[in-house]
């Protein structure tokens, strides 16, 4: 109870204090360093590659098309990245169902690039009690100097991010030349910048906030897991009473495993204690696991008292043949069988893709009218578009009227990823037609690829 004068003072967010994770190695570690190779040479590497004379990943927002390998895609085609994000999300949510959040410990760029940088910071300033040492001394040259090598590299590649996010959406050697030059537009620094900035915060800076806080996967996390789900899990009835091992220890005083030597809590890139049981902050990278199975390995015990297992096997005592015949559970089949679906969808619908398009639009300014010998001429203005990377030449011919032909030349040459418009002129010859409105089909075939075609309804005006 506060005494007279005093005022009681609510904190919204908790204090954070420094969080010094030991390097680890292990099975885990490996992997998950495989995946930051492989991640970062994807990320990299990809905005590099050439296809058919033109970046081979580029999306390209001011021409308004994204090109990606031999695929290019339209403002009309925007139904297939909506396709892919929903592909996306159904593969997160089975990998979820599945185990955990292995997506945020092995792949997702806030802890690749959280790993990335604290490989740097232990290379300049040392393992874990280098580094606790180096942040409680007071100023020195020895410290200025090493804590501003590590700001200079994390920088350097934050920056390096930076222009790699910026060359998927403007050509990387075109960037590479503006940048050299320094006449690079205003947008494309403000988001070199911005991204390199949110690299080097994120990564550097916030670290293990970002996924306590800001991330909302670690919220609803929850809503896809089951008592089957792979999660990080630490054996209590085999780990307790925990306690450290003596070599002449009282038979009658039994502990468990757990010498309480807190290395999984040492390692965690969270600062948890996995032991408490699941907290919504395990990002599920099973470095405690790493760093459990070492520590087992020096006492003689077996390894697995923190283990990827499930909760069901954990109650039940499963055999790893039985985590895995549950894992055939009605919760990861929908979501399979929902995800090979549109899968299925997508590249069903990409296969017969039409890369020809046709728009027919009527000349407002001329309902229709009377040319020469008599004949009944309306007039239409075609835009042609081209997805492909082949330039074609096309045949126009129109359909629904006798004698309707075609006035001028029937043939267009359409570039590669060019859509033009041309003028179109139909005529019928007298007393063909009804007055009025008459439906009419106008067809584009392609001279040089039997397959590409395209066909438009239109109408015809007979002047009454």
């Amino acid at each position: 109870m506060k005494g007279e004068g005093q005022t009681a003072v609510i904190k919204m967010y908790e204090k954070r204090e420094e969080i010094y994770a030991r390097e680890i190695s292990g099975r885990y570690a490996s992997l998950r360093w495989v995946f930051v190779w492989l991640t970062q040479i994807v990320f990299y590497g990809l905005p590099w590659l050439w296809w058919n004379g033109r970046q081979a990943v580029l999306f390209d927002l001011v021409a308004r098309k994204f090109y990606l390998f031999g695929l290019v895609l339209w403002p009309q085609d925007f139904i297939y990245l909506a396709g892919l994000l929903i592909v996306s999300a159904y593969l997160l949510f089975l990998a979820t169902a599945i185990a955990g959040r292995v997506w945020c410990g092995f792949t997702c760029p806030q802890t690749v690039y959280t790993e990335i940088f604290m490989w740097i910071e232990r290379k300049i300033e040392g393992n874990r009690s280098a580094r606790m040492r180096l942040d409680r001394q007071g100023a020195s040259l020895e410290k200025f100097a090493r804590k501003s090598a590590k700001h200079l590299a994390w920088g350097l590649l934050a920056l390096w991010t930076g222009f790699t996010f910026v060359g998927y959406f403007t050509p990387i050697h075109t960037l590479a030349r503006e940048i050299a030059t320094l006449s690079l537009g205003p947008w494309e620094w403000f988001w070199v910048v911005f991204y390199s900035f949110a690299t080097y915060g994120n990564a550097g800076w916030m670290r293990e906030q970002v996924c306590k806080y800001m991330c909302p996967y670690a919220r609803f996390q929850s809503s896809m897991f089951d008592k089957d789900t792979l999660i990080i899990t630490y054996d209590v009835a085999r780990g307790e009473p925990r306690g450290p091992k003596a070599k002449k220890a009282d038979p009658a005083k039994k502990t468990g495993d757990c010498i309480d030597c807190t290395m999984c809590v040492q390692v965690c890139p969270t600062g948890i204690d996995i032991r408490k049981g699941l907290q919504y902050e395990c990002i599920g990278c099973a470095a405690c696991v790493d760093a459990c199975n070492s520590v087992m390995d020096k006492v003689g015990s077996p390894r697995g008292l923190i283990r990827y297992s499930t909760d069901h096997a954990m109650t039940e005592g499963l055999s790893n043949k039985g985590i895995a015949q549950r894992m055939r559970r009605p919760r990861v089949l929908i979501y399979g069988a929902i995800l090979l679906l549109i899968v299925s969808a997508l590249f069903g619908s990409l296969a017969m893709r039409n890369p020809v398009k046709l728009d027919v639009l009527r000349d407002r300014g001329a309902m229709g009218r009377e040319v020469e010998d008599g004949m009944i001429e309306n007039v239409y203005r075609l835009q042609i578009m081209n997805t492909s990377e082949e330039s074609h030449r096309y045949q126009v011919h129109a359909e629904g009227l006798a004698t309707l032909t075609v006035a001028g030349s029937d043939e267009v040459e359409v570039g590669s990823t060019e859509t033009r418009s041309v003028p179109l002129r139909l005529r019928i010859a007298p007393g063909q037609g009804a007055k009025g409105s008459n439906r009419i089909t106008i067809t584009i075939q392609s001279l040089d690829d039997a397959r590409l075609k395209a066909v438009e309804k239109a109408v015809f005006i007979v002047p009454r």
